[in-house]
């Protein structure tokens, strides 16, 4: 079976693995002026991962965690807060508790390992994710972050067939940074997100495949729209 990433547009994603397994990451559906499905079309979950606690990356975790019996990956007081304000259950939690930056986990043959971003957040520290699929495809998805130099090592111990970047600046990485991190990260394969949600972001991603092209070009940038679904 092929793998595929479904971009639900800003940070959102769906993953599904060689042997089915599903992996969904900040999955802001309701109130997302974006996103291209409904919280009712997800009927199956094993993983949902979030990368810091603000509402457009929040989202829907726990709804979908509670109708599927996915496991949250997240830092302990963010987990914390969904248990005492959302009503997560402990049995849907990683370890009960969560996982705080440089641990690792395996989830159904899915190695989740999570690592710093630079950001703000309501609880907790800001994380991105190094998701290693079954047959080995190493995916990182950068959570909201500006650029940062150790990225060359996340690059080195963790070789990337794909990485997904916040490009939007005013919060995150502007395409400029983007482009540059692709140096530092190595990935054979890069795809923009966190663009076009809000007036005051990137409203393309035009301006990130010119400089890519330029700064790496050597790695392949795969740009999707809302619902689009890319398979390798």
């Amino acid at each position: 079976m092929a793998k595929s990433v479904k971009w639900l547009s800003h940070a959102g994603f769906i993953i599904t693995s060689p042997e089915g397994k599903v992996v969904i990451i900040d999955p802001w559906i309701e109130g997302n002026p974006l996103s291209p499905i409904k919280l009712d079309d997800i009927k199956a979950a094993d993983i949902v991962l979030v990368s810091h606690d603000h509402f457009d990356h929040v989202g829907n975790a726990v709804d979908i965690a509670k109708k599927t019996g996915a496991i949250v990956v997240a830092p302990p007081e963010t987990v914390a807060r969904f248990q005492t304000e959302l009503g997560l259950p402990a049995e849907n939690v990683v370890y009960s508790m969560g996982m705080n930056i440089g641990g690792s986990t395996d989830i159904k043959g899915i190695k989740v390992t999570m690592t710093q971003a630079f950001h703000s957040t309501q609880t907790a520290s800001c994380t991105g994710y190094i998701i290693k699929l079954e047959d080995g495809t190493t995916i990182y998805h950068a959570g909201d972050t500006g650029i940062f130099e150790s990225m060359r090592l996340l690059g080195e111990l963790y070789p990337l067939d794909l990485a997904l970047l916040p490009i939007g600046s005013i919060f995150t990485m502007d395409p400029y940074q983007a482009a540059k991190a692709l140096t530092l990260l190595r990935p054979k394969r890069a795809m923009p997100m966190h663009y076009r949600t809000f007036p005051i972001l990137e409203q393309s991603a035009d301006n990130f495949v010119t400089l890519a092209k330029k700064e790496a070009p050597g790695v392949e940038i795969i740009v999707l729209e809302p619902g689009q679904e890319y398979s390798f």
